[in-house]
Formats: C-alpha cells, structure tokens, sequence
C-alpha cells in the first residue's frame, strides 16, 4: 500500500514562504515514479501545480507559480518537497502530493495524500 503523507503548511503573511514535504512510503515508494503537487483551493477543483521527474532533473510548473515556487526531491529518503516563495492570498488552497499522475487538467492521478494546508493572508 503506497502511502504519501505531507507536511509543512501552515498561516503565513503574503510575500512570505513555506517548505512543504511529502514522505512516501509502501512498495517502490516514489524513486521510480514521477511525482508531483497539486492544489484545491476552497470552493475550486483540483489544479495541478508541478512535476518533477523520477531523477529530479526535469521539473514542470502551472503558470500560476512559475518563478515563485520550486520543486525537488530526495529519493534517497523517498521525500518530495515543495518551496513556496513570493506567496500570494490566491495560493491558499489545501496541497496534495501525488504518485503517477495522468493527466493535469482535470487532475488525474493513482496515489495522493491526504493533503496540508497552506493559508495566506494579506
């Protein structure tokens, strides 16, 4: 049973900044698997936000974050991150970590987590 278990959201001013992670963890983790974050913002669908290769070398952003937000990941300890820089009020949304995703607009994936939430205020 894959499980993805983020963290590291929380209340933070515009213009501030937040490192989320996302710890996975059952058969084949997440080394050999391109990861990747997306958002819901409250009362909005699922957006999808970034996507790192299974090597970390190429990475993928929504125009919406392109700049301000940066995606990595230590396969060594089955951990993807996210760096949330320059925050804006229209980033607050709940940040899902995901496993194989298929397709960004809708967002369809097979694993996800339960999520961490990220509240900006101005």
């Amino acid at each position: 049973q894959v499980q993805l278990v983020e963290s590291g959201g929380g209340s933070v001013q515009a213009g501030g900044s937040l490192r989320l992670s996302c710890a996975a963890s059952g058969p084949t983790a997440s080394s050999y698997y391109c990861m990747a974050w997306v958002r819901q913002a409250p009362g909005k669908g699922l957006e999808w936000v970034s996507t790192i290769g299974y090597g970390g070398a190429s990475a993928a952003y929504s125009d919406s974050v392109k700049g301000r937000f940066t995606i990595s990941r230590d396969n060594a300890k089955n951990t993807l991150y996210l760096q949330l820089n320059d925050l804006k009020t229209e980033d607050t949304a709940m940040y899902y970590c995901t496993r194989e995703i298929y397709s960004r607009a809708p967002v369809e994936y097979r694993y996800r987590g339960q999520g961490t939430l990220v509240t900006v205020s101005s």
